[in-house]
């Protein structure tokens, strides 16, 4: 085992999910009002584009997905926008980091990790763009470059926990699943990489489990007791 995939919202970066989604969606409301976009509509677009994102079938990636519903929805004209959007992302979208808190333990566990070898992927679930990833990186206490390969909407043709998401990223860093483990806070989008033999640990600070999985049989703990397993691994 040589490559370690990170989960991002809820592992690396603590988040109160649903304080940090309302946040979000209420800057950028406030972001597009002055282009007189109705706001119910605007947001059945956006849900229905998050929504063909998660259930993409790989024909198309998932910035592709979500911009062709979204304009579906809304008109083709929305599409002018897209420098707005980018805009939000790069400054507004900063607001909801009041819904984060970074761990100091992340950046060490990070370090670790690169000191010794390892291949660091950030397996974020991949609804956003780049910008917004990168933003939320910072957030943790990290940067883009810390990553061999960071999934975002732009590079994905899958999300979690559609396995052919996990797969794409095996064949993008050239690894097979015996090569890596996944670290994650959620039983259903994160472990379920298990299935194609992937090894796991579920890291519990945030932990989620909404299908009441039994996880006693996971390697698990919370970020400290994951910095130690790091510490006492080889490097390679």
């Amino acid at each position: 085992m040589d490559t370690f995939l990170f989960d991002l919202d809820g592992t690396l970066l603590w988040m109160d999910q649903d304080k940090f989604m309302e946040e979000y969606f209420k800057a950028l409301i406030v972001k597009m009002a002055p282009y007189g976009i109705e706001t119910q509509n605007f947001i059945k677009a956006l849900w229905a584009g998050i929504e063909k994102m998660l259930k993409n079938d790989g024909k198309l990636s998932n910035e592709g997905q979500f911009w062709n519903t979204f304009a579906g929805i809304l008109g083709e004209e929305i599409r002018s926008l897209e420098p707005v959007f980018e805009d939000f992302y790069r400054n507004e979208f900063n607001n909801a980091r009041s819904a984060t808190r970074m761990h100091p333990a992340a950046a060490k566990l990070i370090a670790q990790l690169k000191n010794k070898g390892y291949k660091l992927v950030l397996a974020t679930n991949p609804l956003f763009p780049s910008v917004a990833t990168y933003n939320r990186i910072g957030w943790a206490g990290l940067k883009p470059e810390d990553f061999d390969h960071i999934t975002t909407y732009e590079n994905s043709h899958y999300s979690k926990p559609n396995l052919k998401y996990y797969n794409e990223i095996l064949e993008i860093i050239g690894k097979e699943p015996s090569d890596c483990i996944m670290v994650g806070n959620d039983t259903d989008e994160d472990m379920c990489v298990s299935v194609v033999g992937m090894d796991t640990y579920l890291l519990k600070d945030c932990f989620i489990n909404r299908s009441d999985k039994d996880i006693s049989g996971i390697k698990q703990g919370y970020i400290d007791e994951l910095l130690e397993f790091v510490q006492a691994l080889p490097s390679v």
